[in-house]
C-alpha cells in the first residue's frame, strides 16, 4: 500500500485524473462508449501499421549514412516541435486552468513535492501522447531492420523530458517578461507557432527553392547534403539514438532528464506563487471585462441590430480566448506555405494554382466546421440567448453569419491576389471555399449537442460520425475543386459524391432521425 502524503501517492493521483481526463474525452463522458472507442482505436492503430509499412518500411535497412541521418533527424526535430508545442500548452493549462491551487496549498504536505510531481507528470503526458503517432512506424522500423530501431523509443522519452523542461522555462520568462495577465495568450500563440514552424518552415522553403508544397525535396536536396555536418558530429546523435546507438541514446536521456530535474528544481518552490499570480489575473480580467462591458451598454443597445450584436458577441469571445484562438490560429498559419506559393508563381504559369485550388478550399471547410462548433454547439450561455426578444432562427442564422464572416476576412485576401493572376481559379477557389465552409457549417448545425467552449479539443467525440461527415464533405469539396480547375464536365463525379456525404449526413442527423 502506497502512503498517503508521498510523491509516489501523488503521482498516482496525477495519473488518475489523466486517465478519467483521457476516458472522457475517447467517449464523451458516457461510460458504454469505451468499447466502441476501443474498437475504433484499434482499427486506427492497425491502419497507421499499413501507412507505415508503406512509408518508411523500405528505409528500415538503410545504412546510417548522411542522407539517412538527414531524414531521421528531420523527423526527430518535427517531433520535438509538436512536443514542446503540446508541453507549453500543458504548462498554462497547470498555471491557469487548475481549480485544486486552494486545495493544495492548504494541505498539510510540502507544495513543493506536489508541484514537482506535476511537472513530471507533464512530461510523461507529453511522451506518451506522442507515442500513438509513433508506435506504428517504430514498429515497422523494428519488423523490417531489426532491433537497433528500438532506441526510438527512449528517444521519445528524452523528448518527452526536454520539451517539458523547455516549456517550463519558457512559461516562468513569459511571466517575468509580459506578466502573468498576457503570458496566458501569448503562450498559447507561441505554442501554436512552435507547432507548426518546422512544417510550414520547410514547406516554405521547398515552394521558395522548387516551386513546390513537398517537404521531402528540401530534405533530399543537394543544398541541405552539402551543409551538412560530418558523420561524427554531435548533431546526429538524436538521429544515431533512435537508430540503436547505445552511447548516444545513454547520453541523450541523461541531459534531458538531468534538465527537467533542473527546471523542476528551480520552478517548483515558486510554482504556487506564479499559479496564484496567474489566477489572479484570470479573475481581474474577467472582472475588468464585464465592467467595460457594463460601461459600454448603452452604446451597445443603441448602436447595434439583434443579429450584429450576436455576430459581435462571437467575434468578441473567439478573440478573447486564448485557447481557442490558439487551436484556430494553428489552423490559419498552414495557410502560410498557400500563400507564399502563390506569391511565387504569382505570374509564372507552372501549374501551382491547380494545387492551391484544393488546398484552400479544404483548409476552408476545416476551419469553417472548427468555429461552427464554437458558435453553434459551444454556446456557454444557451438559456440567456435563448430568452432574447427574437425568434430561434434569427439566433442561428447570425452565429452562421459570424462564421462565413471569419472565413471571408481569411481567405479574401488570398482569393483577391488569386484573382488578379488568374481569374479562373479564382472563381473555382472561391465557390469552393463557399460551398466546403457551408457544408461544414451545416453538418455542424444538424448534430449540435449543447457543450461548453474549454470543450473545443474533445469536440469529435461528441459525434464522430459528424466528426468523419465533415472530414469526408471537406476532403469531397476540395477534390471536385481541384479537377473543376482541369474539367468543369469532370468534376460532376466528385462533385455528387461530396453532395452525397451531405446529404447523408442530413439523413443520419438525430433531428431527422427522431422524427
Amino acid at each position: 500500500m502506497i502512503e498517503p502524503g508521498t510523491a509516489l501517492w501523488f503521482a498516482r493521483h496525477e495519473w488518475r485524473l489523466a486517465w478519467r481526463d483521457w476516458l472522457s474525452m475517447m467517449t464523451a463522458g458516457r461510460r458504454e462508449r469505451l468499447p466502441r472507442a476501443l474498437i475504433a482505436i484499434a482499427v486506427f492503430v492497425v491502419f497507421m501499421h499499413v501507412v507505415a509499412y508503406w512509408m518508411v518500411g523500405p528505409y528500415a535497412d538503410a545504412s546510417v549514412d548522411q542522407a539517412t541521418l538527414v531524414a531521421v533527424t528531420a523527423s526527430v526535430l518535427l517531433s520535438f516541435f509538436l512536443m514542446v508545442s503540446q508541453a507549453l500548452e500543458s504548462a498554462t493549462r497547470a498555471f491557469y486552468s487548475r481549480s485544486d491551487l486552494d486545495l493544495i496549498l492548504a494541505s498539510p504536505v510540502a507544495t513543493e513535492k506536489i508541484f514537482a510531481v506535476r511537472m513530471a507528470t507533464i512530461a510523461l503526458s507529453v511522451a506518451m501522447m506522442a507515442l500513438p503517432m509513433a508506435v506504428p512506424f517504430i514498429d515497422i522500423l523494428i519488423m523490417r531492420g531489426g532491433w537497433r530501431w528500438i532506441g526510438a523509443y527512449g528517444l521519445i522519452i528524452a523528448m518527452g523530458a526536454t520539451a517539458t523542461a523547455l516549456a517550463l522555462a519558457t512559461t516562468v520568462v513569459m511571466f517575468r517578461a509580459v506578466g502573468p495577465k498576457r503570458t496566458r495568450f501569448v503562450a498559447q500563440v507561441v505554442a501554436a507557432v512552435i507547432g507548426a514552424a518546422f512544417i510550414i518552415g520547410l514547406q516554405v522553403a521547398a515552394i521558395l527553392s522548387y516551386g513546390t508544397l513537398s517537404r521531402v525535396s528540401v530534405v533530399e536536396s543537394q543544398a541541405v547534403m552539402a551543409h551538412a555536418p560530418g558523420l561524427d558530429s554531435l548533431f546526429w546523435w538524436p538521429a544515431r539514438a533512435a537508430m540503436g546507438d547505445g552511447r548516444a541514446l545513454s547520453a541523450m536521456l541523461a541531459e534531458s532528464l538531468i534538465l527537467l530535474a533542473a527546471i523542476i528544481l528551480v520552478v517548483a518552490p515558486r510554482f504556487g506563487d506564479y499559479a496564484i499570480t496567474a489566477s489572479g489575473a484570470v479573475n481581474s480580467g474577467a472582472a475588468n471585462s464585464n465592467t467595460g462591458l457594463a460601461s459600454r451598454s448603452a452604446v451597445f443597445r443603441s448602436t447595434a441590430s439583434p443579429r450584429g450584436a450576436l455576430r459581435r458577441k462571437e467575434w468578441l469571445l473567439l478573440r478573447r480566448d486564448p485557447w481557442l484562438v490558439s487551436q484556430t490560429l494553428m489552423q490559419m498559419l498552414y495557410l502560410v506555405p498557400p500563400a507564399v506559393l502563390l506569391w511565387r508563381s504569382f505570374d509564372d504559369g507552372n501549374g501551382a494554382y491547380q494545387l492551391l485550388v484544393p488546398v484552400l478550399v479544404m483548409a476552408a471547410g476545416q476551419l469553417a466546421g472548427g468555429l461552427s462548433w464554437l458558435a453553434i454547439s459551444g454556446e456557454d450561455a444557451p438559456d440567456l440567448v435563448a430568452t432574447a426578444p427574437v425568434p430561434p432562427h434569427f439566433i442561428t442564422r447570425a452565429k452562421i453569419e459570424a462564421v462565413l464572416g471569419i472565413i471571408a476576412i481569411v481567405f479574401g485576401p488570398l482569393l483577391l491576389v488569386l484573382a488578379v493572376a488568374s481569374p479562373r481559379h479564382a472563381l473555382i477557389t472561391a465557390c469552393g471555399v463557399v460551398v466546403a465552409a457551408a457544408a461544414a457549417t451545416s453538418i455542424q448545425l444538424w448534430f449540435r449537442s449543447q457543450a461548453k467552449r474549454s470543450q473545443f479539443r474533445r469536440r469529435q467525440v461528441s459525434s464522430r460520425f459528424a466528426t468523419f461527415a465533415e472530414a469526408f464533405s471537406s476532403i469531397g469539396w476540395a477534390a471536385t475543386a481541384a479537377v473543376a480547375a482541369a474539367s468543369l464536365w469532370l468534376a460532376i463525379v466528385p462533385g455528387l459524391i461530396a453532395l452525397g456525404v451531405v446529404v447523408g449526413a442530413r439523413i443520419m442527423s438525430p433531428r431527422l432521425q427522431q422524427a
